[in-house]
């Protein structure tokens, strides 16, 4: 509000007293927009107060440090010259003075006061478009210049591919009064229509307006004279046209539709059309609008027949309905003709096809009818080799209808007769081969790939039929009669016929004829009698039989117990009899048998063994270790500890307290080694038997026990020590050589291993130990880990065991060995 608004001003005196007038006037409506009139700015106290603020608040107000002093609102209130009206005594009075210097300062503050308006004409005026666009740039590298050039910028055109780019700033365009936006007209600049040219339809939305206001003028053209009638002609062919698209656009026949009376109030006047097809072409002919008065007057003055006109329209528009039903007929007509046709083209296919199929049919029948019947007499129907070959022809040029047929049936009929016929004489042990190429040249031609048969059914494949119903009663005959001890010639001969035979007839053969007789020769064997080892016709089955002879193998074993039981070591036939079956029994059961049957008699023999070194008899010890190939080696190195090292260790402690000779001792002791083998020397526990013969030696020279003592014997005892335990490390580190190129050769699933440790963990993995290091245990630096029970350490690719007092280096083998 101005001021004016906050104080009121005096209005001209009524009946002597003075009012104020809070009217809103000219000049407040042209002051409240004046950006340059003074404002008045409020204090804190009439913010808050409003009008029942104080106006004494210039001693409330806090001191301030060069700021703009606050007014003096005390002082008397001058108001603006332009915009006060003054009362009559005052004016009087500034007439008497001759006072025009106020009316002077406010026309001068009038003409001096720029408003918004003003304002914006005086900024939109200084601009001047197009004008030292990019002159700051003299001041700088002009690189922006630069670059605009680079990219193909002329100067003073636009930018862009097609220089359609803006060029001068937006210029502004003054309003010319306070309207709305468009209230004056188009407000476009020069330059707006010059950067964007439209074509403005102002004119054109005009003419159109009075063009469609004409048409419903009475006479449009007014007095502009006479209009001449227009005519359209149409040719029969131009009706046909048009009658189609009608007759496409509309659902309805055209029979239904032809006679059908409309009545048309869509326009200025009632028509009445007699089909829809005259509705769909009203607007096809070019309307002339409606005629003048004077068109009227002329006509009905010199020619006006309405009813004759009726007449020839009427019969127009039924010649047209005629030509449209007629072309429309002879459209059907050429449809008809053209499905007929298409018809005639597919029934001749047809025909010829089944012509063909008839012939291929004749064809057919006259193969079958070659095949013998019961009608022919013995001898003149065709061979195995003609019917074949009648097959084959079926199957290569009339697969479709031997299929659809199923021709591959007659071959029970006309093959399985000739095929029993020539396998009557035969006899499989003697010739296994006969009739094997008729065989397999019929397989070739009746067995289906589709057919998956898997016993004698309603359903079997062809070929199958032929063996089950042929083949398999005369091995059937063949296998009764059999004896299961001539093995060769029965294994022969399903050997020759497997490949030809299917998956279950070959089991069939095996597990209902062969095996059952296999059986009962197994309960008729007596081990102690029969001069024939059982395995020599046992055995020959093994490839085709496999795990189906499981079952003879526990009245094998224990026809073989019984016969064991007056066995005695020095009886070497037992090891031949038992050796073929080593590898067919399983490791459990073979275990088993050798616990039971022979490890007690050697035992028995290894206790009645006389260790003497002076006449030492060596045939007992022998036969115990001809069993080595037969016993596991854990079960031969406990029976040599418990039954041969206790006693070998207390003779060589007893020769080692009598002044012995240890040249003879040596020789004793290196005599007795050689006898094992190296496998047997590799075991952990004949090693530390040996190794403790060493170590009694030892003590024995070391300590001088048994009086007098040759020269040179503590050298050459530790000599032989030495060479012994360098013979056992070379022997180990070379096994450990083979296991790590072996393991490396095979690899290992979670990869090869690149370091010693590595290494050991494969071999804990592969022998199920336990291998983690220890939490905080180590032993000079280096990381302790269990090994089983067993605490060791790595240095170098050295592994060292924990021992009572020291670390001991040892083998990966003992290591594993020890941890078993």
């Amino acid at each position: 509000m101005s001021m004016s608004h906050l104080y009121g001003r005096r209005d001209e005196e009524e009946e002597g007293v003075e009012v104020e007038s809070f009217e809103v006037t000219d000049w407040d409506l042209a002051n409240e927009f004046n950006p340059d009139r003074h404002r008045h700015r409020q204090t804190k106290e009439q913010a808050t107060y409003g009008i029942w603020a104080d106006r004494d608040s210039d001693e409330d107000e806090r001191p301030s440090f060069g700021g703009k002093r606050s007014k003096d609102y005390t002082v008397p209130v001058n108001f603006v010259s332009a915009g006060l009206r003054k009362t009559a005594a005052e004016e009087k009075q500034l007439k008497g003075e001759g006072g025009s210097d106020d009316s002077d300062d406010d026309d001068k503050y009038l003409k001096e006061g720029n408003f918004r308006g003003n304002q914006s004409q005086r900024f939109a005026g200084g601009i001047q478009s197009g004008h030292g666009i990019g002159s700051w740039e003299k001041h700088t590298r002009g690189i922006g210049q630069k670059l605009l050039q680079k990219m193909g910028y002329q100067p003073g055109k636009g930018l862009g591919k097609n220089a359609q780019g803006i060029v001068n700033p937006i210029e502004a365009k003054v309003r010319k009064g306070k309207g709305a936006v468009g209230a004056y007209g188009n407000e476009r600049t020069q330059q707006s229509l010059q950067d964007f040219p439209v074509v403005d339809s102002d004119e054109e939305e005009e003419k159109e307006f009075q063009k469609e206001l004409g048409q419903w003028r009475k006479d449009p053209a007014g007095s502009a004279g006479k209009k001449k009638p227009k005519y359209s002609y149409r040719t029969a062919d131009e009706l046909r046209a048009k009658g189609k698209v009608a007759g496409r656009a509309t659902a309805a026949s055209a029979g239904e539709l032809a006679q059908v009376k409309v009545i048309d109030m869509t326009g200025r006047e009632q028509k009445v059309y007699y089909s829809y097809s005259q509705i769909s072409n009203k607007h096809s002919v070019p309307d002339e609008g409606p005629p003048s008065m004077s068109t009227r007057d002329q006509k009905g003055s010199c020619f006006a027949l309405p009813e004759l006109e009726h007449n020839l329209q009427l019969l127009i528009d039924l010649t047209e309905q005629d030509i449209l039903q007629s072309a429309r007929r002879l459209q059907h007509e050429k449809d008809v003709v053209v499905s007929l046709s298409h018809e005639s083209r597919a029934l001749q296919n047809r025909l010829d096809t089944e012509q063909d199929a008839i012939q291929r049919m004749e064809a057919v029948l006259a193969l079958v009818e070659r095949f013998p019947s019961g009608e022919t007499p013995p001898g003149e129907g065709p061979t195995l080799q003609e019917c074949a070959r009648i097959f084959e022809t079926l199957q290569t040029d009339y697969y479709e209808e031997y299929k659809m047929m199923g021709l591959a049936d007659l071959a029970v009929a006309v093959v399985h007769p000739l095929l029993k016929e020539k396998l009557h004489f035969w006899d499989p042990l003697k010739d296994s081969s006969y009739c094997l190429e008729d065989i397999g040249q019929w397989r070739a031609i009746l067995e289906s790939r589709d057919m998956h048969s898997s016993g004698p059914d309603s359903n079997m494949d062809p070929y199958h039929r032929l063996l089950w119903e042929v083949w398999i009663p005369v091995m059937r005959t063949c296998v009764s009669g059999w004896q299961p001890r001539m093995v060769g010639p029965m294994v022969d001969c399903v050997e020759v016929w497997a490949p030809l035979l299917p998956l279950w007839i070959l089991d069939h053969l095996l597990e209902q004829l062969i095996l059952p007789r296999l059986q009962r020769e197994v309960d008729n064997w007596n081990p102690l009698t029969d001069t024939v080892p059982i395995h020599s016709w046992i055995h020959p089955w093994l490839p085709l039989l496999q795990s189906r002879l499981e079952p003879l193998y526990p009245p094998i074993r224990s026809k073989l117990s019984n016969a064991l039981q007056r066995w005695h070591p020095s009886d070497a036939s037992a090891r031949l009899i038992l050796q073929p079956w080593k590898d067919v029994f399983t490791p459990g059961a073979w275990e088993a048998f050798m616990v039971k049957n022979i490890i007690p008699k050697l035992a028995l023999c290894l206790e009645e063994l006389v260790i003497n070194p002076h006449q030492q008899q060596m045939e007992p010890f022998h036969w115990v270790l001809d069993w080595e190939g037969m016993l596991s080696p854990s079960s031969l190195v406990s029976l040599l500890d418990k039954n041969f090292f206790t006693k070998w260790l207390q003779v060589l402690c007893s020769w080692l307290s009598n002044s012995p000779n240890y040249e003879e001792i040596t020789k004793w002791y290196l005599g007795w080694k050689s006898m094992f083998s190296d496998v047997l020397l590799a075991q952990p526990l004949i090693k530390e038997k040996f190794n403790e013969a060493l170590d009694i030696m030892n003590r024995a020279v070391s300590s001088g026990i048994g009086g007098y003592m040759q020269p040179g014997a503590r050298e050459n005892i530790a000599y032989l020590t030495q060479t012994e335990r360098r013979k056992d490390f070379q022997y180990e580190a070379m096994q450990e050589r083979r296991d790590a190129e072996s393991v490396a050769h095979r690899g290992i699933s979670a990869g090869v291993p690149t370091n010693f440790k590595d290494l050991i963990q494969a071999k804990a993995e592969e022998n199920n130990i336990v291998f983690m290091p220890l939490v905080a245990k180590r032993h000079e630096g280096k990381q302790l880990y269990t090994f089983g029970r067993i605490v060791i350490y790595i240095d170098r690719g050295v592994v060292f065991v924990q021992g009572e007092k020291t670390w001991v280096p040892t083998s990966l083998q003992s290591l594993i060995d020890m941890a078993k």
